[in-house]
């Protein structure tokens, strides 16, 4: 289980021309490191902009009869919120972790096709930026984050807002699907010599499977989203029932897509999960191949289970019957994942560091998120359950108890690799339990709210329901939990000016990123690792072992800085206003820039 020929192993420089240079050098990078920082710090933006909407909503809803917000204004934030938190904040959260772990995991000097690597963040920044800018033209979309229709129609949708939000969605799935594409070709072709499948790490395993589910769930809604888009600007009746169309239709493209992309959020942060457990627990993961298989298996029936978000449309018994049996026979495949992870920690040497306890928060939480989602795999249960707060509950404890607490295991434990500095272990554990805390007062509490039959989706409720004393205290966790955030940036911040140097390898991973030094070279490896087993920095006989960054292996080349990719983005942004405003001459400048920048693109050398 050696690495051999890895470089540098055991360097204790940092390399900090991984991150020098001035703005233009960030915006022509194609360095798989530096795009994954640019995600990792826009995306959480996003994040918190995700955030301050949700304050927002729990200051209008901390009592009964508020007048704080409108009901317009509550409508844009609630549409806002839950497309941000999906689209601009977890989605791209986890691609940050993909852009800058993956190829280090897998032994490559970058990714497949570095300037679509480029491309695909550019896209997703200004669509995001594009998104949110309807803000300033007359209000942000307002027809919920799921766009059902008749809402999204222009009859009960005028103006542009819900154009935003469908030109802006396409923009961000042009996005995803070429950044699937180049993991999928990353992945399969340039593992290092010895890399099989059955011994690449869970991480790169879980990207792979995330991977093959964006590219074939994205085109579902990409076709809901052009059929609402000609509906919207051309006339059609795709979903007008009066003109043979069907509202259902919008649905069910929706949620066949919507359901994998649960998975497609949740599946990132089980590999982290995978990687921190094994570490702190100074043990291989127990089951290695039983934790692959389950990922598989998870994203094939994850497209099977999509109705039973439509429980309450009628569809029939029959229809019912087998959603409700995929959807219970989907908790299979992930308790098998907690239960390996349960037997990994048991009997181990356990480290108590900062993201040991966020993996561990992460399992309690997503316990809890997982129990409820059978509840609502009961079709007479969910019935009772849909457009209640009990479904706000259940969603939260899956996205944030699950996600959002394995992605910030991921960050506690890859940033020293990232910046060559170790975060404060006392802030971190103060984040964490603050966090948990606040989060469990904010959500718990929703549960009941919803059996008590309070309504989802509304921007107010009458005194005398018996909801004032659990939404009060859903705000204040609210209000905690925002501060929670506040700790990690005030520790993300103070490490670049306190914060202890990490060395290499600061926690003992056993993975071939840790191989190097931190910060990583522009090169990644000077040599090309060979790894003959699992785990590979824990291997017994290291006799073989390579002996650093020698330097007389003369530094290999990297593909050059190009201003294409971005370009090309810049065009597509340009299109989708002229498209949004239809405007023909805005729609053929923007075609130019995209020709234009594909033109340069193919045509300029890969390294210079």
């Amino acid at each position: 289980m050696a690495v051999t020929e890895a470089s540098p192993a055991g360097a204790s420089h940092a390399h900090e021309g991984t991150y020098s240079g001035g703005l233009l050098s960030w915006i022509t990078t194609v360095d798989h490191k530096r795009i994954g920082v640019m995600y990792g710090v826009s995306a959480f933006f996003f994040f918190l902009v995700g955030g301050l909407e949700a304050l927002l909503i729990r200051l209008q809803l901390g009592s009964p009869e508020n007048t704080l917000i409108d009901p317009d204004l509550y409508n844009q934030l609630f549409t806002m919120h839950g497309t941000t938190m999906v689209f601009l904040a977890i989605m791209p959260l986890s691609a940050a972790f993909f852009n800058f772990i993956v190829p280090l995991q897998i032994g490559a000097r970058d990714v497949a096709f570095p300037r679509l690597n480029a491309f695909s963040f550019w896209v997703f920044f200004l669509g995001a930026l594009f998104m949110n800018a309807s803000f300033l033209f007359g209000g942000a979309p307002d027809a919920g984050w799921f766009g059902y229709a008749n809402l999204t129609s222009t009859q009960y949708s005028p103006g542009m807002r819900v154009d935003f939000w469908v030109i802006g969605l396409l923009v961000l799935g042009v996005s995803s699907i070429a950044a699937a594409l180049n993991f999928i070709v990353t992945i399969i072709n340039l593992r290092c010599e010895g890399m099989t499948f059955m011994r690449m790490p869970l991480f790169t395993w879980m990207t792979l499977i995330t991977s093959f589910l964006l590219v074939m769930a994205f085109p579902a809604i990409t076709v809901g989203l052009v059929l609402l888009m000609f509906d919207r600007m051309f006339g059609t009746l795709f979903f007008n029932p009066l003109a043979g169309g069907d509202v259902l239709l919008w649905q069910h493209l929706f949620w066949i897509f919507g359901h994998p992309e649960v998975y497609i959020l949740l599946l990132p942060g089980l590999g982290i999960i995978s990687e921190v457990i094994p570490v702190f627990s100074r043990k291989p993961l127990f089951g290695y191949a039983f934790v692959v298989y389950s990922g598989i298996l998870i994203a094939f029936l994850g497209f099977g289970v999509w109705a039973h978000h439509m429980f309450a449309v009628g569809l029939g018994p029959v229809a019912n019957t087998v959603f409700s049996a995929a959807t219970m026979l989907i908790a299979i495949p992930t308790g098998v994942k907690i239960f390996n992870w349960i037997a990994t920690l048991w009997g181990g040497s356990l480290r108590m560091k900062t993201p040991l306890y966020f993996a561990l928060g992460f399992i309690a939480m997503f316990i809890i998120g997982g129990l409820s989602g059978i509840m609502h795999s009961s079709a007479p249960s969910d019935l009772q359950q849909t457009d209640t707060y009990f479904i706000v509950a259940h969603i939260h404890y899956v996205l944030f108890g699950g996600v959002m607490f394995a992605l910030f295991a991921g960050m506690y434990y890859w940033i020293p690799l990232v910046t060559g500095r170790m975060l404060s272990e006392r802030l971190g554990k103060l984040h964490f339990w603050i966090m948990l805390i606040s989060f469990n007062v904010t959500f718990f509490p929703q549960h009941f709210l919803g059996l008590h039959g309070m309504p989802r989706r509304t921007f107010t409720y009458e005194s005398g329901l018996g909801f004032e004393v659990m939404n009060l205290m859903s705000t204040v966790g609210s209000m905690l939990l925002g501060a929670s955030m506040l700790v990690f940036i005030w520790n993300v911040l103070r490490m670049f000016r306190k914060g202890e140097p990490a060395g290499d390898n600061p926690w003992e991973g056993s993975t071939l990123e840790w191989s190097i030094a931190s910060p990583p070279p522009h090169y990644n490896f000077r040599v090309l690792p060979r790894v003959s087993g699992r785990d590979p920095l824990w291997a017994e006989d290291t006799s073989a072992a390579a002996p650093g960054d020698d330097p007389s292996v003369p530094e290999p080349h990297m593909p050059g800085p190009s201003y294409y990719p971005f370009v090309t983005s810049v065009g597509i942004i340009v299109m989708a206003g002229g498209g949004l405003t239809l405007t023909l001459p805005v729609v053929f400048l923007g075609v130019a820039l995209i020709l234009f920048g594909i033109y340069g693109w193919a045509l300029q050398p890969l390294e210079h």
